[in-house]
């Protein structure tokens, strides 16, 4: 799965080196629970503020929504930093063992889990009962943590939904109706067969990359992947091995590009070169063809994700989490919810292939217009938005399942596909190593 140009730089940090560097030091040094600061009724003092990697790019629309948010609010002061992707998560253990973490800081998935589960972040849900409803529901609930109740622990930010996109005359050439694009994860294995079947060798019909297709995939056949209470992975049944079997099956017969088992960076330019034809399942990856392979771009088509049993599709969010401890707790939830509303997240994603986690924000009329309905861009951008309005928690990643988890996966998922291994075998020592990081992570 190709995310947008901001997400995928935000994700390419979180590198499983990085994770197990983070849980090797550990945080707080060994001072306890981090006492919560309260709220005090006066949006005063100086706040951090750190983001990942929007410099230069966006300085001028950033720079612009603190300034606003400091004439609002005249005894504010915002400092803000902006760091590089690489190490992020090592930075934010060493801030943290310090005692320096910015007051409001830039989380994906990961980077939440790691400072969450050590109790560093303000249960956002607590200090305002009423703001939940400011956001879409998938990207809210995504910041829960397991076993804290009904807690959230950031504000939902930018955010990238799951669509589909094709290339239609290659699909039609395997006889299928670019029209009746697959549903399920076993029709769109179908339709992989018989683009193989006619493809001769010249084209592949997707990538395989099991790192971007797991846990969505398992997910959306309704494997379980984690047990009632999430302390358990439990995805080691009859249907995820089968997904095993399919899976080894389609890339013998030539419908994945065999280096795509181990690396996935070059799908833009085997889709742009006409080599593959499902693309990547993320809007920025049509704006990115329009420009590079206007070709090709023409032959693009995009419809809604596929879902699957669950009906939902995945979504990949970026927060905004705030220090638990901040001085200033006013200021900082006030300028976190700034940064967030509809008005400033609609601004944001015009100057970049995103979307508002604000629900005010994602019924803005530029996210419903689709044009002539021609023009492969603007019908993503409206098919990603419709999807949001109805994504939900249970096709998103868990939290447990942390880039750690799914590298151990991955490693089992890649021996059954080159047939190294076989199916069942796999799934169950990938469980079984996967319970194992779990259960380390729960000592922590």
């Amino acid at each position: 799965m190709t995310r947008s140009y901001l997400t995928r730089v935000a994700l390419s940090a979180l590198a499983a080196g990085a994770l197990l560097s983070a849980t090797a030091c550990g945080v707080g040094g060994g001072g306890g629970e981090v006492k919560e600061a309260e709220r005090t009724g006066k949006v005063a003092g100086e706040i951090t503020f750190r983001t990942l990697q929007l410099k230069p790019v966006f300085t001028t629309y950033v720079q612009g929504v603190i300034d606003a948010f400091e004439r609002k609010y005249p005894d504010v002061e915002v400092r803000w930093e902006d760091v590089p992707g690489d190490g992020y998560n090592e930075k934010l253990v060493a801030d943290a063992q310090a005692g320096a973490l910015p007051d409001v800081v830039n989380l994906s998935t990961d980077s939440f889990q790691l400072l969450g589960d050590r109790g560093m972040l303000a249960d956002v849900a607590k200090l305002d009962g009423q703001v939940a409803r400011d956001y879409v529901p998938g990207a809210w609930e995504q910041f829960r943590l397991p076993g804290k109740g009904e807690g959230v622990y950031a504000y939902p930010w930018y955010v990238t939904p799951e669509i589909l996109t094709y290339n239609k005359v290659l699909f039609a050439k395997a006889g299928l109706d670019p029209a009746k694009p697959p549903t399920s994860v076993e029709e769109f294995f179908d339709y992989a067969e018989r683009i193989a079947a006619g493809a001769d060798g010249q084209y592949a019909a997707f990538m395989a990359d099991p790192k971007g297709r797991l846990p969505g995939d398992w997910q959306k056949m309704g494997i379980p992947i984690l047990n009632g209470q999430g302390d358990a992975f439990t995805f080691d049944t009859d249907n995820a091995v089968k997904w095993v079997e399919r899976m080894k099956d389609l890339y013998a017969k030539g419908a994945m590009p065999k280096e795509s088992l181990l690396k996935s960076d070059d799908i833009n330019q085997l889709y742009g070169g006409g080599k593959l034809v499902f693309g990547p399942g993320s809007p920025g990856f049509v704006k990115d063809i329009k420009q590079n392979a206007p070709e090709v771009y023409a032959n693009t088509q995009v419809a809604g994700a596929v879902t699957g049993k669950l009906g939902h599709i995945g979504i990949y969010a970026q927060s905004l989490g705030i220090k638990k401890d901040t001085k200033h707790l006013d200021a900082a939830t006030e300028f976190a919810k700034w940064v967030t509303n509809g008005p400033n997240q609609v601004e944001f994603s015009k100057k970049a292939t995103i979307y508002p986690s604000n629900a005010n924000g994602l019924a803005d009329p530029y996210f419903s217009d689709r044009g002539d309905g021609k023009d492969a861009e603007t019908v993503a951008r409206a098919v990603g938005a419709g999807q949001l309005k109805t994504a939900a928690l249970d096709a998103n990643t868990p939290v447990q399942w942390t880039n750690q988890v799914g590298d151990a996966v991955v490693r089992e998922m890649q021996k059954a596909i080159k047939g190294e291994q076989d199916p069942a075998t796999a799934v169950r020592k990938a469980q079984e190593e996967a319970n194992k990081l779990l259960a380390k992570t729960a000592r922590r």
